[in-house]
């Protein structure tokens, strides 16, 4: 398996585990529920921090001679990534967010009786689809090259042919 399907079986799987610990977060709402819910988001979270910043890093020094824009990068809109990649993970992006929206809604309260409980934590869990959409595109994502080089390129193939 390359590194283009470990990206997108990963963001599946990732994906899964919160499904499936947040969901039991809320159901059972016992304190090692909402631990392992909150722990589990918080892992999410940090992964795709760094996977965010990993690909904004790259993208940057991409940048200097491809076009990339921020919708293609983190929401992979676009001719540059292919629409199977593009639909697994802008879908896993919005299983996270339902799942962060249904679960802390089902829970509102702690369990204390006062506003707010652990399962909000899962508002974070989306920064790993975006992070992992960003890592994708910028590893693997075929951009047009820059306007400038393309002009400059015209440029010099048209002074070569009048040296």
């Amino acid at each position: 398996m390359d590194t283009r399907e470990t990206l997108v079986q990963a963001n599946l799987a990732l994906t899964t585990v919160f499904t499936m610990t947040a969901a039991y977060a809320a159901i059972s709402f016992s304190t090692t529920a909402q631990w392992i819910g909150a722990i589990t988001a918080m892992t999410l979270f940090a992964i795709g921090v760094f996977a965010f910043l990993w690909s904004y890093w790259n993208a940057v020094q991409r940048s200097r001679t491809d076009e990339i824009s921020v919708t293609q990068l983190y929401l992979l809109l676009g001719d540059a990534i292919p629409q199977p990649v593009r639909r697994t993970m802008n879908l896993t992006l919005l299983v996270q967010f339902v799942v962060a929206i249904v679960t802390t809604l089902m829970r509102p309260n702690g369990p204390d009786g006062n506003p707010g409980s652990s399962l909000a934590v899962g508002f974070l869990v989306p920064m790993l689809g975006f992070g992992l959409n960003g890592l994708w595109a910028v590893t693997h994502g075929n951009f047009s090259p820059r306007l400038e080089l393309r002009a400059s390129r015209t440029e010099m193939g048209q002074n070569a042919d009048h040296g």
